[in-house]
């Protein structure tokens, strides 16, 4: 923590330097070369999350001073004030510094128009250089790093707010990595488990297909250092899961993250479809852009709920939806890491997008055998099952989901529990079996 501390101090020193050599030739009208605006940088290898990201990306001058204009309002709201107070020592507009007004503090922010005022004063031709910082293609906008605000309509690009992606400002002030937390900005919720593989039951068929998957997650790596291959797939793997509920589709997502070491995020499509015509593409792209350079694992629920059949083109609301739909079956495409879809009937999908998939893994109710084997994984250690209680019939006659089946052990122990029982009894049981038929409107 005091080398992360240390390492602050000196980039802020040197961006302190920065401004105040810019401010001198502003005011000051002296000449002077961009070497002596711009002092030597020396940044050491001190395991620091701000010093590493410097030497990994091997920033430029102008890049690493962008960054700190970025980072500085985080660590000091008032830093940019106190430089330009001694030099406006009476206030005043200042309309070439850029900036605007913080919203919920009484300090001003950096736009854009702040960083090309630092770096390039009013050179006209080394200006219009600059704003390539802020292109789409450049890294600090691919990676989601920082990015100028949207202005509205009429408005200088440039006069936008200069942003620092939350997980950066954690990084670079904490020296740690924290998870996006679920919210309208970011509709993605991270997937996590305690079970192992030895807990999901699968039949060999969709164990097989798993395979396949773990398989690309091992050697994709390799084969896109192929010169052969690499200039011809693309990037990304893209399954459906699809099957009844509670047969372990999403169990079996959240394991393969775990094995390979990956975070998993899933969005439940069913509440971010929007009715407000482009609300649902703008809210999922913040999760695409996000998801895209941390080699995140990506599942979609109810994927049905988006990617369904497309309707006939009956109303502009009609043709808005399947334009929306067309722009996001490509960003799914484009998508460089593994994405998987989860809908309870393939039929429900449309064709132009199953064809997209390179795997499409069926999970079946589990029959009798495999309910069998649900029953007993489930068990709970301290307590024993009745004497009268039979699984292997309860798993013949009654079919259920793995989910389903754990649901009713939950049940049946509480039960047990709350008597200050040692055993579980066959009637709490059927009890928990008909709670769970109730739910789906069956009857024992």
């Amino acid at each position: 923590m005091q080398n992360n501390q240390q390492s602050l101090i000196n980039a802020l020193k040197l961006l302190q330097q920065v401004i105040y050599n810019r401010l001198q030739v502003h005011f000051k009208k002296e000449e002077k070369e961009l070497s002596a605006i711009f002092p030597s940088v020396k940044v050491e290898e001190d395991g620091t999350a701000l010093n590493d990201f410097i030497i990994k990306q091997q920033l430029t001058v102008e890049e690493y001073i962008t960054l700190l204009i970025a980072l500085v309002p985080h660590v000091q709201p008032a830093f940019f004030e106190n430089i330009i107070q001694e030099f406006l020592p009476q206030g005043g507009d200042f309309a070439e510094f850029g900036a605007v007004k913080a919203s919920n503090q009484r300090s001003i922010l950096p736009t854009g128009e702040t960083v090309l005022f630092i770096l390039a004063g009013n050179d006209m031709q080394r200006r219009l250089q600059l704003q390539q910082l802020f292109n789409p293609d450049h890294f600090f906008y691919k990676q989601n790093i920082l990015w100028l605000e949207h202005v509205k309509d009429g408005e200088p690009v440039m006069s936008g707010k200069l942003l620092l992606g939350t997980e950066w400002v954690d990084r670079f002030l904490f020296n740690k990595e924290t998870a996006p937390k679920f919210s309208p900005e970011f509709p993605a919720k991270q997937l996590t488990s305690k079970m192992k593989w030895d807990d999901l039951i699968l039949t060999p068929q969709t164990k097989e297909e798993i395979d396949h998957i773990k398989i690309w997650l091992s050697h994709n790596d390799s084969l896109l250092r192929d010169n052969n291959l690499s200039r011809k797939i693309k990037p990304g793997y893209r399954a459906l899961f699809y099957g009844p509920p509670g047969t372990g589709k999403t169990l079996t997502v959240s394991l393969l993250g775990k094995e390979f070491n990956k975070e998993v995020y899933r969005v439940d499509l069913s509440q971010v479809v929007s009715k407000y015509i482009g609300e649902t593409e703008k809210n999922l792209e913040k999760v695409f852009s996000k998801a895209e350079n941390k080699d995140w694992i990506l599942f979609f629920d109810e994927a049905d709920a988006l990617f369904g059949k497309r309707t006939n083109v009956s109303s502009s609301h009609d043709r808005f939806a399947n334009q929306e739909v067309s722009y996001l079956l490509q960003r799914v495409e484009d998508f460089p890491g593994l994405l998987i879809l989860a809908s309870n009937f393939k039929s429900n999908l449309d064709k132009a997008f199953t064809r997209r998939f390179h795997a499409m893994v069926h999970f079946p109710m589990p029959n009798a055998t495999e309910r069998l084997l649900i029953w007993q994984k489930s068990q709970p250690q301290n307590l024993e099952l009745a004497g009268d209680i039979n699984l292997n019939e309860i798993a013949q006659r009654y079919e259920l989901s793995g989910a389903s089946i754990l649901n009713i052990m939950q049940f049946a122990a509480l039960k047990a529990l709350h008597r200050n029982d040692s055993s579980i009894q066959n009637n709490d049981l059927l009890t928990g079996i008909r709670r769970e038929f109730w739910k789906e409107e069956k009857t024992i």
